[in-house]
């Protein structure tokens, strides 16, 4: 079999991009581990940690400045699809975000991008109601105080 391949696809902006220099430091039927730094360098974001929870439909990183300090726990909404005998994953964006910050603020964003898209024809309408699905769900979570459980996957291989 051959080394697992991770790519990025969003919608906005409309872009596929191998996770060529993400390290994976586990995997399984459920969840992916990766550490990675930034593919473009921002002002203060500079490496991470990200869990993919296959079956959950989404993907909880773990943000770092430059000097190696907590920023936030970034959680994406996804979909994906997996070509077996590539051992290929494409990750696509479904665009909302839920952003925990350190003292446990929960922000949702990027809805408005959510809504755009599907104005202007980018998903359909099962991308739409996949993504506010899962975005509860993990909202859910977060609110029920299990995020602590979803966070552990990372801790547990950052701290290895």
């Amino acid at each position: 079999m051959s080394e697992m391949k991770l790519y990025r696809k969003r919608i906005i902006p409309d872009e596929c991009i191998l996770l060529e220099n993400d390290q994976i430091l586990y995997h399984d039927s459920e969840v992916i581990v990766t550490k990675w730094n930034t593919i473009r360098p921002k002002k203060t974001l500079h490496h991470g940690y990200s869990c993919y929870f296959l079956e959950r439909g989404f993907k909880v990183s773990k943000f770092y400045d430059h000097e190696g300090r907590l920023i936030s726990w970034y959680c994406d909404i996804i979909s994906q699809t997996f070509n077996a005998s590539e051992s290929t994953y494409v990750f696509t964006d479904l665009l909302v975000d839920v952003i925990v910050y350190p003292d446990g603020f929960v922000r949702v964003v990027d809805l408005d991008e959510l809504a755009d898209a599907a104005r202007d024809g980018l998903i359909t309408p099962e991308q739409m109601q996949l993504a506010l699905r899962r975005t509860d769900k993990l909202l859910s979570l977060i609110y029920k105080g299990a995020f602590e459980k979803l966070k552990k996957y990372i801790e547990d291989y950052e701290n290895a």
